[in-house]
């Protein structure tokens, strides 16, 4: 439930918090809390936070996502709706087993997958068609969102490969504290405004928000999740939270849902439930060769 309701909010949180100040300053200054805060439970649960070659390693893919795919993301979200950002994130699962079966030669990308992906694709032309107003910027803010989903993808993709295990808590607290520098110089180079807070604009509270729930109780609890659940059950998240996305950018931000948007989720949603479970019902609808093999006559 956490996972799905921190999903869900993130991208509308996204948006909101960019609203008051620039996109670059809002990302570090969520990415700053969060890792000032996790450095602070770290200590009160007395996790350990390494600092070796392999961590560092490892932090290192994670800042692909958290300072790269979020960067792109933050920069998007003044030129897209939220819903459109959490449904082209809803592709990452796809994305991510396509990197995996390119690098680590991991199999399982299978014809059915192949045929999920391609699905998914045709949802997303179908987004970008005329129903969807693509002036102002809007193809770009897509063409952003496609980057930080690939580069989301490979940081999951490569901290697989790496062979160490630390706590999820430490691993987000780790990263955080390699990319708040990128952050800190990214803003120098863009924008060097310092920013003007105010606790009654919902930008403080969205930053505060994705500070401590979707950098820090988002990321630890699907950690957790993808450690108690069945990977098909971690799957239906991936499928709930554009849905909800969407229906809570409509009527808490007022954006326009199209007949083009709703037909691309549909089929973004078709290709994402194919991808999962699309191996199982090929197995289910085309029995394998013994089953079909006849029994000699006993005679």
């Amino acid at each position: 439930m956490t996972v799905v309701v921190v999903w869900s909010t993130t991208p509308l949180a996204v948006v909101w918090s960019s609203e008051a100040v620039s996109p670059v300053m809002a990302a570090l200054l969520r990415m700053a809390i969060a890792a000032v805060v996790g450095t602070m439970a770290l200590r009160f649960w007395r996790i350990s936070l390494p600092w070796n070659n392999l961590a560092l390693k490892s932090y290192g893919y994670a800042v692909l996502g958290i300072y790269g795919a979020m960067l792109l993301c933050y920069l998007a979200a003044r030129l897209v709706p939220s819903g459109l950002i959490s449904l082209i994130f809803g592709l990452s699962p796809m994305i991510s087993g396509l990197f995996a079966f390119i690098w680590l030669k991991e199999k399982g990308f299978s014809g059915v997958r192949w045929l999920a992906l391609i699905i998914s694709i045709l949802g997303l032309a179908r987004v970008l068609g005329d129903g969807m107003d693509l002036s102002d910027g809007r193809l770009a803010g897509v063409a952003l969102l496609l980057g930080a989903v690939a580069l989301f993808s490979a940081s999951g993709v490569l901290i697989k490969g790496v062979n160490i295990k630390i706590h999820p808590l430490a691993q987000t607290v780790g990263a955080l504290w390699c990319s708040v520098p990128l952050y800190l110089l990214t803003w120098i180079l863009i924008d060097g405004q310092l920013p003007t807070l105010d606790p009654g604009n919902r930008s403080f509270w969205a930053i505060l928000y994705l500070a401590l729930f979707g950098s820090l109780l988002g990321f630890v609890s699907y950690f957790y999740v993808l450690q108690k659940l069945s990977p098909t059950t971690v799957a239906l998240v991936t499928l709930i939270t554009p849905v909800i996305a969407l229906t809570l950018g409509n009527l808490l931000n007022q954006e326009p849902l199209t007949m083009s948007l709703l037909q691309g989720a549909i089929l973004i949603c078709l290709g994402l439930s194919l991808y999962h479970w699309g191996d199982r019902l090929q197995q289910w609808l085309i029995p394998s060769s013994k089953n079909l093999t006849m029994e000699p006559d006993s005679e």
